[in-house]
């Protein structure tokens, strides 16, 4: 049933997920006791399925009370209990808690280094963590540092090859693009979609991703055909693997609306943004994070066509759910309430 479950979240299914995770965490719970190790990964799971919908609160009460059982049964440096750890932060990251994520995270790198080497994958894995919290605050030489040393450990340890060590290059390219060194960028992910091609497959998920993010650099350089080819024939592809409703065929989609969207092709980015929210709203639902995303992006394709009003209205709705459910001090509802004030003020001296 845990097996059904993880097959479930992987294919974005979470609602499915979520009700085969209750079930088998409750079994457990029943059988083996609320602190068996078996009932605590179930609730991990259970966690994660509801991080997954966006449902963050909901995930940091399992996370913190799951985590104070392990470290009480099991001990501080258990690798469950550091498992646990490592959730809660990113439950932190999604929610825009950075420095309570890069405290965690700190903390859960250190034991893990002592207790299982520099070298363990799972030591790896909080680096390459903690690097992902540097680049969300825009830490830009932080996370730089930290991510090619993970790549040199991996390259070591794993090879050159390894889909972990290709993850990190790629993850390194995303740091040169957000500091504007596209051929740097380029150059990385050219090579990790060329070496994810050969080791995996031209249709692994990984595979994608790294075509995605190669995308997003072309993108943001101007080069908007070669990123718009590019985000069309991953579409294709995730459409006909994973289906048309998986929540990262429709990440694919909204990259591309974004690509019309640069090039002033406004038709086309709503019609795309449109479909994009509607299969959302449907799929995850009104309120997941990914779905107020995809409101404050159509809000900005109305205002770029000067229809002013319903750009407002729809930032208006979009801000108050991300208020209400992601809390008024995340990233999102703070961007959201900015370009909405400056909106109506534009709106109001347009009036006058």
């Amino acid at each position: 049933m845990a097996d059904l479950a993880s097959a479930f979240w992987n294919q974005g299914r979470w609602k499915e997920a979520e009700e085969l995770d209750v079930q088998v965490m409750e079994t457990f719970k029943r059988v083996l006791g609320a602190e068996h190790p078996f009932t605590l990964t179930s609730i991990y799971n259970l966690a994660s399925t509801f991080r997954n919908q966006g449902r963050w609160k909901e995930a940091e009460e399992l996370e913190v009370q799951v985590m104070e059982i392990t470290e009480r049964v099991l001990g501080a440096e258990h690798p469950v209990t550091l498992n646990g750890m490592a959730n809660l932060a990113s439950t932190f990251r999604n929610q825009g808690r950075w420095k309570e994520a890069e405290k965690l995270e700190v903390q859960v790198m250190e034991i893990t280094k002592r207790v299982l080497g520099a070298e363990h994958p799972d030591t790896l894995a909080r680096m390459a963590s903690l690097a992902a919290t540097y680049r969300d605050q825009g830490r830009w030489k932080e996370a730089e540092e930290l991510d090619v040393q993970v790549i040199e450990i991996r390259k070591r340890v794993l090879g050159a090859e390894h889909p972990d060590t290709l993850t990190s290059i790629d993850d390194l390219a995303l740091i040169y693009r957000d500091q504007g060194r596209w051929k740097e960028a380029e150059e990385l992910g050219l090579q990790v979609i060329e070496t994810f091609k050969r080791v995996l497959g031209a249709e692994h998920p990984d595979t994608l991703t790294s075509i995605a993010n190669l995308a997003s650099t072309l993108r943001n350089q101007g080069r908007w055909k070669e990123a718009e080819e590019l985000g069309v024939q991953v579409i294709g592809i995730r459409k006909r693997v994973l289906g048309a409703e998986h929540p990262d065929t429709l990440t694919s989609m909204a990259d591309l609306a974004l690509t019309f969207w640069d090039q002033g092709q406004w038709k086309e980015a709503e019609e795309l943004k449109v479909q994009v929210m509607g299969t959302r709203k449907r799929v995850l639902g009104a309120e997941h994070p990914d779905t107020l995303t995809s409101m404050a992006n159509l809000a900005f394709t109305l205002k770029s066509q000067s229809r002013n009003e319903e750009a407002i209205s729809l930032m208006k709705a979009c801000f108050q759910l991300q208020e209400r459910i992601l809390g008024p001090h995340h990233p999102d509802t703070e961007s959201s309430l900015e370009d909405l004030s400056e909106w109506e003020i534009e709106n109001t001296e347009i009036g006058l």
